[in-house]
Parts: C-alpha cells; structure tokens; sequence
C-alpha cells in the first residue's frame, strides 16, 4: 500500500514513524504547506509541496490527511476525497455530520473511499462505545480523557491572534471518574467530568486578557469546561510541556436479568506516551482497510464504524483466526 502524508506537524512525523513498523506500507512522499527545503525528514522522504500532491496521482493509493481539525481538515479533506482514497482524524464530534456530508460528496464524486475520525477518539473509543452498548443495551456510557495533551486543542489555541505556541491538558474530574467505576451511573455534565488546563505562551506585547477570553469562550473546545490558561515562557513550555502523553476511558455501566439483578461494568483503557504516534499506527491501520475496501469496489465517505476489523489488520484471515479469535 503506497500513502502519501499531508501535512508534516506532530501527527504526519508520527505517521513516518510509524510506516517504518508496517512491513507492507511504503511512502509516496510528504507534501507540505511549508518550504519543502526546510523540511528534514528522520526517514529521508522526499518532501513536495501540498499542491503537487495531485501530480502523483498513479503513485498514491491513500492519502493520510494530518492537518488539524479546527480550520484544516474541513477543507483539505473534501478537496483530497475528490481525488484519491484518504483518511483523516477530524476529532470535533459535535460537527462529525457535517464533515462527513461534506467529505462524502467529494468522495462520491470523484469516485473515491474517504474514512474520517480516525484515531482513539472518535475512533478506538467510537467502537468501544458501540460494543459494549450492543452487548449490554439500555446502560449508561462514560468517556474520560486524560490526563494528558489534546493536539486538537492545542492547536485551536496555537490559532488565537497573539498565542505563540501553547499546550492543552485534557484533566479528567477524580470524583466523577471514582463514581463511575463504582457502578453507581451517575447523571454527569460536560462540565463534571472534566477539567482543561492551558498552558500558553503569548506574543511580546499581545493582549493576554483577550487571548484568555477566547480561550475559555471557544465553542466545541472550551466554553462547556472549567477552564484555566497559565501564561508561561517558551522556555518554561519547551521545559516542562514538550511530550505529548495522553489516555482515557470509556467505562459502559449496564444490567441485566428480568429484574435487573445483575451488574455489569465494562472498561476500556488507554495510556499512551505518544498520543500523535498512536493516533498515526490508527491511521495507518485504517488507510490499510480503506485500500481494500476500494479495491472492493466501495465509495463515499465512512467511518471505523463501518470496517471490519480484519480490513484493519496486516494478518491474513487465517493468521487472525489462529492468533486473535
């Protein structure tokens, strides 16, 4: 399978990492909005700019779109799914409709597969959610995320007029996390169950009132948390905030028997030390079954919801079903 990365920020370095672990993945090229003579790649890729990114056309069999989802995705996915098989990780899930109506014409018209909101979440935890609820149904479904670095976050920040560089934190509520796992399903808000920590470094002479103003007013991203912002130097940042860890938890609370006797509690669990790389492997994994799909014949626009987890594995069947099943 031959992909192309677009975009070269955290997430398009973690996918050249990880191409490296998958033995039937080789890369076409990194085609980036930058010069590309600034651009060093660690692997040695040839590096084009974005706009040559059709000129390869014969030679890409799934772009990986690595933008962010506040103000790149929106665009640069639909304009990619006319024009070749892609996968993104769009991650505002109150605009996930919106994205894949618009992401789905191009596709369609251009008579392509596109899969959006790849990843952990929307992604991993998605199928988590969809799982246990089908097993189990009528429970109650949590998600907690964190501690740890929200890319998207950070970048919706990083776009605020006078914030030169910033680090979101994703903090999950103890009590309300504690509460969950004790079974006892309680009625939570957005705002109960987690906390966001900003970390910003401000422009010389930027106005930090009006950048904190944004920050804790921003729809999708802000306004709905308790939400602190630290003004801190680029040198505190580079000192203390540089890794990009990340996790959560979906924990689905559900009974059964005819009197609802029985208890069940589910957990699914991550802690990862490099979110941008084990979103990439996600990526990675998913652009694998939109190649096969697209051989099958499959257009429009999907989600991991509708993969076959075999269409995600480099295993032949028979290997999955020896080794998985």
């Amino acid at each position: 399978m031959r992909i192309a990365i677009y975009g070269y920020g955290n997430l398009g370095r973690g996918v050249e990492a990880m191409a490296a672990k998958n033995p039937d993945v080789s890369v076409t090229g990194i085609f980036t909005r930058r010069d590309p003579s600034s651009v060093t790649p660690v692997s040695g890729l040839n590096v084009y700019p974005a706009s040559a990114v059709t000129d390869f056309g014969g030679d890409i069999d799934v772009v990986i779109n690595c933008g962010g989802s506040a103000t790149d995705l929106p665009a640069t996915t639909p304009m990619l799914a006319s024009s070749f098989n892609t996968v993104d990780s769009f991650d505002t899930h109150a605009k996930i409709p919106e994205h894949f109506a618009a992401v789905d014409a191009a596709a369609r018209q251009g008579g392509n597969l596109a899969l959006i909101s790849a990843g952990w979440d929307p992604g991993m935890f998605s199928l988590a959610r969809v799982y246990t609820s089908s097993a189990v149904p009528g429970g109650n479904i949590y998600t907690f995320w964190g501690r740890g670095v929200s890319q998207g976050h950070s970048d919706a920040i990083r776009r605020i007029p006078g914030v030169a560089d910033a680090r979101q934190y994703t903090v999950p509520v103890p009590e309300a996390l504690e509460a969950v796992r004790r079974g006892e399903c309680p009625e939570l808000t957005t705002r109960d169950k987690h906390l966001r920590e900003c970390w910003v470094v401000a422009e010389e002479g930027a106005d930090r009132a009006a950048i904190e103003q944004a920050i804790v007013t921003m729809p999708y991203y802000f306004d709905e948390y308790d939400t602190t912002v630290n003004f801190i130097s680029e040198e505190e940042l580079l000192r203390d905030h540089s890794g990009l860890p990340h996790g959560g938890s979906v924990i689905y609370n559900a009974s059964s028997g005819f009197e609802n006797e029985h208890t069940h509690t589910v957990e699914y669990s991550l802690r990862l030390d490099s979110n941008p790389e084990f979103t990439a492997g996600v990526l990675i994994a998913c652009a694998r079954a939109v190649h096969r799909m697209s051989l099958r014949g499959v257009t429009g626009c999907i989600s991991m919801l509708d993969v076959a987890p075999a269409d995600l594995s480099p295993l032949s069947g028979e290997e999955l079903r020896h080794l998985m099943l």
